[in-house]
């Protein structure tokens, strides 16, 4: 039982430790950043080259909202704080499922914890039934 109780407190240890590091979580948002390059179409441009990749790159975020793709152009002086932006969504994400397996492994112990304490009551005498009074099979009044 002392195993038990030890991987609850470090279970709980653990919990607030993904909280506190969540409360620390700074600007985030979801998506891609995705560098892209266009063919303007003059005949004459650099672009209209075989191999050439083009003008560019230039910055789109993409993501999906209720299973529809967005995207918006984001300009190359933003490009670096978009991209800590996106790392700090994924970290966020990361934490996230790790706080709701710790607290599913915390429900399983706390459970299994009042499941062992129970027998540990029930080994003791403790009775299972409350008391019930019944009166006698044959009685009725005078």
């Amino acid at each position: 039982m002392a195993a038990s109780r030890d991987l609850l407190e470090e279970l709980i240890k653990r919990r607030d430790a993904i909280k506190a590091q969540l409360a620390e979580i700074g600007d985030m948002r979801p998506g891609t950043l995705v560098a892209r390059f266009r063919k303007c179409g003059k005949s004459n441009c650099h672009c209209a080259k075989e191999g050439d990749p083009g003008h560019g790159p230039s910055w789109a975020l993409t993501w999906k909202t209720d299973g529809k793709t967005n995207a918006r152009i984001i300009p190359s002086g933003a490009v670096e704080p978009v991209k800590e932006q996106i790392c700090e969504f994924r970290r966020y994400q990361e934490l996230s499922r790790d706080l709701v397996r710790i607290s599913e492994d915390l429900c399983d112990a706390k459970l299994e914890l009042s499941k062992a304490d129970a027998q540990a009551t029930a080994k003791k005498g403790a009775s299972k039934k409350g008391l019930i009074r019944k009166s006698p099979k044959n009685s009725s009044p005078s």
